[in-house]
């Protein structure tokens, strides 16, 4: 249960990295609602890491946070806010979930 925890923190991690781009974009009204959903998605995101690591060892569980939200940000960078696809950003971007499945199997 707390893998599952623990991935949704990390997706949490991709929401607050997608308010800060959309604050970026904006101005005025727009821009500080952008900025309290970053809030609001950091704050449970910390929250999810936090109940996770109560079972889970901090170091795994913070590469795995880390690593759900680079993921997920590069992502919707791509799909989103078209940023390139070059071959070499995808090329490390399997690597990089290889590595957290990897995290996955070799912690108790």
């Amino acid at each position: 249960m707390n893998w599952i925890i623990l991935i949704i923190a990390g997706l949490f991690e991709v929401g607050f990295a997608t308010c800060l781009g959309k604050a970026k974009e904006t101005s005025g009204t727009t821009a500080t609602l952008w900025m309290v959903g970053f809030f609001i998605s950091l704050s449970i995101s910390m929250f999810l890491l936090y109940k996770a690591t109560q079972t889970l060892p901090i170091g795994t569980a913070y590469a795995v946070w880390t690593g759900v939200g680079a993921v997920g940000t590069v992502l919707v960078g791509i799909l989103y806010f078209k940023e390139p696809a070059e071959f070499w950003r995808v090329f490390f971007l399997f690597t990089l979930i290889a590595s957290i499945i990897g995290l996955k199997f070799v912690s108790n």
